[in-house]
């Protein structure tokens, strides 16, 4: 062959470049054919994930929570008493103001009371009359029995002047004990403290008219004792088993912020108010230093007494609806259930259950609206679970 002719191409081999080229491009269809189906079941399955609702889970915290319990109360006087007038008449002297005070048995005010002046000048003129009387009768009576002897009277008579003689001295009881009452009630022309204390209310001035009772007007003296105080609070039903009396308890008054004063629990009303479910309690708090005023506005703390161990879960959790109060836990193929659970004590942000939820199960913190038994969910935020539960 000269060296300038064109190289000869066999026919074989532009069959094998005929051939390798069909297999190349065959090769390529079938690989992207390939990657188009792997990408679209990747997609399906992306797709598919995303249409199942993330939540969040964890299980329960079975730590004891100690809890603090704060109602509303009232500071009172463990003792105090409104002294009433038991005399009509005028102030004619009050001796002690409020804040005064006071020792049991001191004068707080003298009432002059005219009528009841006259009242006894008459009981003492109708008790000396009687008396006379009653002498007279017991002279006829003795002088009739000395003449029975001799027949100069008759039986009958001496009866009539025995009887007689026996009326008399009654009415003359009568008049000393209607003498003796107004004795005792010009004792309450004075009117003076029942006992150690503080005044703390007076509403009478001199010359004021005085009515008698207790059911006239407002009393004119008002004396309590301050030493320690009654504090009073209405404990909702689920907690009064936890306030057992003896316990103690913490006061804050607004007078001292960010102070607080020992309280103990004295006396429960051992029954339920209907109205408001709540059981009435009374506390006492030592007031020897005089800092407590009565009738103030107090919060009383109470510390609860908590398990060691404890189902808490977020509050937020707990679902309501027809079938009354649930939780949703989430199983081992990601799917819901719902439980029935019931509320040992509402600790705020977190609730401690009373039966329903174990210390393994998954629980979901926020559930959707709607969520149903059965439900396939994805789990997020678990610590040690991956980022979703594998459906099956």
């Amino acid at each position: 062959m000269p060296p300038d002719a064109p190289p000869t191409i066999s026919r074989r081999g532009l069959y094998i470049a005929g051939l390798s080229a069909l297999t190349i491009g065959a090769v390529v269809v079938i690989v992207g054919i390939t990657t188009r189906k792997v990408a679209d079941a990747k997609l399906q399955q992306w797709t598919e994930r995303q249409a199942v609702p993330v939540v969040a889970a964890a299980r329960p915290d079975t730590r004891g929570k100690a809890t603090t319990l704060e109602l509303p109360g009232r500071l009172e006087a463990y003792i105090q008493a409104q002294i009433y007038a038991r005399v009509a008449g005028y102030v004619k002297d009050w001796k002690a103001d409020i804040g005064t005070p006071v020792k049991a048995g001191q004068l707080l005010a003298e009432i002059d009371a005219p009528d009841l002046d006259q009242q006894i000048t008459q009981a003492e003129a109708n008790l000396a009359s009687a008396k006379a009387d009653s002498v007279l009768a017991d002279m006829t009576l003795k002088r009739g029995q000395g003449l029975i002897t001799t027949y100069a009277i008759s039986q009958q008579d001496l009866d009539r002047r025995a009887a007689d003689a026996s009326n008399k001295q009654g009415l003359v009881r009568a008049a000393q004990a209607n003498l003796d009452r107004l004795r005792v009630l010009e004792q309450y022309k004075r009117l003076v403290a029942p006992f150690d204390g503080l005044v703390t209310a007076r509403t009478t001035d001199i010359g004021a008219l005085i009515n008698a009772g207790s059911g006239s007007g407002p009393p004119m003296f008002v004396v309590s004792e301050t030493s320690k105080l009654r504090v009073y609070v209405n404990v909702p039903q689920n907690y009064v088993p936890n306030i057992p009396v003896g316990t103690k308890a913490r006061i804050a008054v607004p007078e001292y912020p960010g102070r607080t004063f020992p309280a103990t629990v004295e006396a429960s009303a051992q029954a339920v108010d209907v109205a408001s479910g709540t059981t009435r309690m009374q506390l006492v708090v030592d007031n020897s230093r005089g800092e407590l005023m009565t009738g103030d506005f107090t919060n009383v703390s109470f510390d609860l007494p908590h398990p060691e161990i404890a189902i808490n879960v977020p509050a937020s959790a707990l679902i309501y609806n027809q079938r009354g109060l649930q939780v949703a836990i989430v199983d081992h193929d990601g799917r819901i259930v719902l439980r029935q659970v019931t509320i040992a004590r509402d600790l705020g942000n977190e609730v401690e259950i009373g039966s329903g939820v174990s210390a393994d199960d998954r629980v979901v913190t926020n559930p959707p609206d709607g969520i149903a038994t059965g439900d396939k969910v994805r789990i997020s935020g678990v610590p040690g679970e991956p980022e979703s539960a594998s459906a099956k």
